[in-house]
């Protein structure tokens, strides 16, 4: 499969994989509501950023380059404003998603200490209050419920380091990729009616 999906891609001599872009002018790679913003400024286009990270999840480890093809090639220093902004983009996403990241295992930590005090608990009043054959029952209905809500915080806290936390740390991983990429320049081929 995986073969499959690389064969889709060009390929480089050195056998990196090249992930096209095609635009007819630089302006369509950027998000137009910002008019008066540099370049180095502007936020990707979505659909441009959603791409590649699409192409960059599904090439996997495979190293790549991202060749982009316009109508005419810019100069070589509005080329390096370019890069510098696609770098910039992804290492804005990077620190957004680790920011996130960060959130995570705060909550992480707060359920899974609350779960553990609550657990304690439960089995410190379990055990301090009468026997059972002559406990009230309040005092099984407030065991139990410590017992239940311990069980749930604690679940609550492996469910976000399970289900959370990888996907974000795979998208910081993704964003540094793309971040580090070479890109490269080219424009579009004449066509002659």
């Amino acid at each position: 499969m995986k073969k499959d999906i690389l064969e889709r891609y060009d390929r480089l001599d050195d056998g990196r994989v090249v992930i096209d872009v095609y635009a007819s002018k630089v302006e369509e790679l950027y998000e137009d509501f910002d008019k008066q913003a540099p370049f180095h400024r502007k936020d990707l286009d979505e659909e441009l950023a959603a791409y590649l990270i699409d192409c960059v999840r599904e090439i996997g480890r495979v190293d790549f380059i991202i060749r982009i093809t316009l109508d005419s090639i810019p100069s070589g220093e509005f080329q390096e404003r370019i890069r510098s902004s696609l770098r910039q983009f992804f290492i804005y996403q990077r620190g957004l998603e680790s920011a996130s990241m960060q959130r995570l295992l705060r909550k992480f930590l707060l359920y899974f200490l609350a779960g553990t005090v609550l657990l304690f608990l439960s089995l410190w009043l379990s055990a301090s209050v009468i026997p059972d054959a002559r406990r009230l029952e309040y005092e099984r209905v407030l065991v139990e419920g410590v017992t239940i809500a311990a069980w749930v915080s604690i679940w609550e806290s492996l469910s976000i380091l399970m289900f959370n936390w990888w996907p974000a740390r795979q998208r910081i991983r993704l964003n540094s990729r793309i971040a580090g990429a070479e890109v490269r320049f080219q424009s579009r081929p004449k066509v002659r009616r």
